[in-house]
C-alpha cells in the first residue's frame, strides 16, 4: 500500500493532520489499532476545551507565547512555541471550516476566545463521551477524509518505522495477525504519550507507577516515542504529566474518574503527607499537585484537608463536576470530625503536628503571608481559605495521570529532530508525543490544542514539502 501520507493514530492529532492534508490534495492513511467503530481514545474521551496554557486559545498570538515560555521554562523551544501561537486562531477557523462546533459554555462568556466543542460533558460522575463534541468531532473527520478519498484504518498495530536513505519512508504493521508494509512520503506520530503505560511511568515519573490513576484512553501506550527513539529521533523534555487530584478510590472505581476530582477544593484546602506536614504549594494549580502527589515515596500516601466553610463552598468555585456532592454519591467518601485532633486519628495521621500544620496555615490566611509557611504558598486562581469552620473534612488522595509531558522533539513545522538538532527527512509528530511542554512548573499547553495546532503544521508543511518536490 502506497499513500502520501499515513498518521499513527486515530485520534484529533492523527485525524487533523490527515484531514488538512487531504484538503490540500494528499492522499491518507490513518492507522488506528483499535478495532471498534468509535474506538475508546483520549481523544473521544476528553472535555473538548481547546485552551493554550489555561488561556482560551484565540487570545493574542504574544499572549500565548509569553504562557507557554513562563509555564515551560527550558522544556519550551522558542520557535516551535511561536509556530503554535501564531497559529491556533487558523486552526481553529479551518476546524470550524471542517464541522467543528464550539458551544457558548460559561467559560466563552467569562472567556473571550475560549473554545469548547459543543455539545459539552453532562455534570456528571465517570466518563461521558457519548455524542459529546469531541466524539462528534472525530465522526465528522472521519467523514471528511474518506470524502476526499482517503481511509481510515482501523485493527492497523503500526509495530516500526521504516527508514531507507536516513528518511522515514513508512511503518511495519500487523493486521488480523498478518504483518503488512504501507509506504508513505510521510508519517505522522499521532498515537499519544504513555499515561497507559505503568513501565513507562515507572521509569519517567514514579517507580510507584501501581499507585497513580491512569486516566486515559487504552492506546496511550507510547509506542511511537519508543519507535521514533529506536529509529534515530530526539527524546527530552519527560518527567511531568498533566493531571488531577482524585479521591483515592479512584482508583478502583471508574465512577470517580474522569470526573470528579478535587482540584478546586485541593487549590484553597491543604495536602499533607503521613507525617502531617504539607508537602507541595497548593498555589501552582492541581496539575504541580498531582506531579507532586506522584512524587511522593506513596503515592497514596497524600490526603486533603479542608474545613465545612470550604466543602460546602466547593460547588462554586469548581470548573467541571463538582465534587460536593457527586464525589460522595459516587463513592468517594470523605472523613470527618469535630476537632482537628480526632480528624488526625480517623486518618492515621500524628495529631499534634496536624493540629500545627493547620495552625501555621491558619495564621499565615490571616496574615496574607504564605512565604514564612515550611513550604511556601503563592497564590493562585484561588485565594486559600482557613481551616476554622467545623466539622473538618479529609479525603484520602491519587494522582490521575491524564497526559505525560516531553517525547518527540520537534522542529515548528512538527517535523522530527534527531539528537543533534537536524531534521528527520519524512518524519513528524502531533500532539501528546511531542515533547513541548512540562519543566519545573508542569506547564500544560493542553491537549486539544497541541493535537489540533501541530497536526494542522505538520500537514501544511508536508504538502508544501512534496509540492516543492515536484516542481
Amino acid at each position: 500500500m502506497q499513500f502520501d501520507v499515513v498518521t499513527i493514530g486515530g485520534g484529533f492529532s492523527g485525524l487533523v493532520s490527515a484531514c488538512r492534508a487531504t484538503a490540500l490534495g494528499l492522499k491518507a492513511a490513518v492507522l488506528e489499532a483499535r478495532t471498534e467503530e468509535r474506538y475508546p481514545c483520549s481523544s473521544r474521551w476528553s472535555t473538548g476545551v481547546a485552551h493554550v496554557m489555561s488561556l482560551p486559545i484565540l487570545s493574542e498570538p504574544d499572549r500565548l507565547y509569553r504562557a507557554i515560555m513562563d509555564g515551560s521554562g527550558a522544556n519550551a523551544r522558542p520557535a516551535l512555541v511561536r509556530a503554535l501561537a501564531d497559529n491556533a486562531k487558523r486552526t481553529i477557523e479551518w476546524l470550524e471550516q471542517e464541522g467543528a462546533q464550539f458551544g457558548s459554555q460559561a467559560m466563552q462568556r467569562e472567556r473571550p476566545g475560549a473554545r469548547v466543542l459543543a455539545p459539552n460533558r453532562g455534570s456528571v460522575a465517570g466518563l461521558d463521551w457519548e455524542d459529546r463534541g469531541p466524539d462528534l468531532l472525530m465522526r465528522r473527520l472521519e467523514q471528511n477524509l474518506t470524502r476526499r478519498g482517503s481511509v481510515l484504518m482501523r485493527g492497523i498495530k503500526v509495530e516500526r518505522l521504516v527508514v531507507e536513505g536516513g528518511a522515514c519512508t513508512g511503518v511495519e504493521a500487523v493486521r488480523n495477525g498478518e504483518h503488512i508494509r504501507i509506504d508513505a512520503k510521510a508519517v505522522v506520530i499521532g498515537d499519544g504519550g504513555f499515561a497507559a503505560n505503568r513501565e513507562m511511568i515507572a521509569q519517567y515519573i514514579t517507580p510507584r507507577s501501581d499507585r497513580v490513576l491512569c486516566r486515559v484512553g487504552p492506546g496511550a501506550m507510547g509506542d511511537g516515542m519508543r519507535m521514533a527513539e529506536a529509529a534515530g529521533a530526539a527524546i527530552g523534555g519527560l518527567g511531568e504529566f498533566y493531571g488531577h487530584v482524585h479521591h483515592r478510590n479512584a482508583m478502583t472505581d471508574a465512577k470517580l474518574w474522569p470526573y470528579p476530582h478535587l482540584d478546586s477544593a485541593s487549590e484553597v484546602g491543604l495536602l499533607v503527607g503521613p507525617d502531617g506536614k504539607r508537602f507541595t504549594d497548593e498555589g501552582l494549580g492541581a496539575v504541580c499537585m498531582a506531579n507532586a502527589i506522584a512524587r511522593l515515596p506513596d503515592p497514596l500516601s497524600a490526603v486533603l484537608i479542608i474545613d465545612d466553610a470550604i466543602w460546602q463552598t466547593e460547588p462554586s468555585i469548581s470548573t467541571t463536576v463538582p465534587a460536593n456532592p457527586i464525589m460522595v454519591e459516587s463513592g468517594g467518601a470523605l472523613v470527618s470530625a469535630p476537632d482537628i485532633a480526632t480528624l488526625a486519628a480517623r486518618m492515621g495521621l500524628p495529631a499534634a503536628q496536624l493540629e500545627a500544620t493547620a495552625r501555621d496555615y491558619n495564621h499565615a490566611v490571616e496574615r496574607g503571608d504564605f512565604a514564612s509557611l515550611a513550604v511556601p504558598r503563592t497564590i493562585g486562581k484561588q485565594r486559600p481559605m482557613p481551616i476554622r469552620t467545623p466539622p473538618f473534612h479529609a479525603a484520602p488522595l491519587c494522582a490521575g495521570v491524564t497526559q505525560t509531558m516531553g517525547g518527540v522533539v520537534i522542529d515548528p513545522h512538527a517535523q522530527v529532530l534527531k539528537p543533534d538538532g537536524s531534521v528527520f527527512p519524512g518524519l513528524y509528530a502531533a500532539g501528546p508525543v511531542a515533547g513541548l511542554e512540562g519543566g519545573p512548573r508542569a506547564g500544560y499547553v493542553g491537549g486539544v490544542s497541541k493535537a489540533f495546532i501541530l497536526g494542522f503544521l505538520a500537514a501544511e508543511h508536508m504538502a508544501a514539502d512534496m509540492a516543492a518536490a515536484t516542481r
